[in-house]
């Protein structure tokens, strides 16, 4: 038997007092894991403004997942998630989205959108790839045509994430339909 002195179980511990099917990869848990758990945050309606800002994520995580639901805007510019480290950043990003056209930008993680009549669903992941370089990728599906975009890039932030912002490729198309929220994980 194993007695947890560090806030971690040994195997030997977790075989014996079986708690579920699930199996751990390396045989053990600490304590640290169990204390940052998956967060869902508030959806924000995507019905006016233009830009939508997620603030206050905490500092242990590793993961964010944005999802779209049937978002819209009023003209032709692509979606563009932004991330920053005390403020939103503008400039350093890699990144491509495709629907049969590719475009691409260095201000945020680009979202091929089509044109003002059409909605996206879908979901944007963010990855943290250490030493605050973050890596996105995308499925989006334009929910009244059947076309979907795809894509991803990476960015490097002068220090940890704590903000999203979902705004458009020219900042000034006004958002109309659907909602976004985030869901994160350390």
């Amino acid at each position: 038997m194993t007695v947890v002195i560090d806030g971690t179980l040994g195997i030997d511990t977790i075989q014996a007092n079986t708690v579920t099917s699930a199996k751990i990869v390396d045989g053990s848990v600490a304590a640290v894991d169990l204390a940052q758990p998956l967060t869902l945050g508030t959806a924000q309606n995507t019905t006016s403004g233009t830009s939508i800002d997620f603030t206050g994520i905490p500092s242990w995580v590793k993961r964010v997942t944005i999802a779209f639901r049937s978002v819209s805007t009023n003209a032709n510019a692509h979606l563009l998630i932004q991330i920053g480290a005390g403020s939103v950043q503008s400039t350093g990003y890699l990144s491509a989205s495709f629907n049969g056209i590719g475009v691409t930008s260095t201000a945020g993680f680009i979202v091929e959108a089509g044109s003002a009549t059409l909605t996206q669903s879908g979901t944007i992941s963010l990855i943290s790839f250490g030493s605050n370089v973050w890596v996105s990728s995308h499925s989006i599906g334009r929910t009244n045509d059947g076309i979907s975009a795809c894509g991803g890039g990476d960015v490097a932030l002068s220090g940890t994430l704590d903000r999203i912002r979902l705004t458009t490729t020219n900042g000034t198309d006004t958002f109309d339909a659907g909602s976004v929220n985030i869901l994160y994980e350390g």
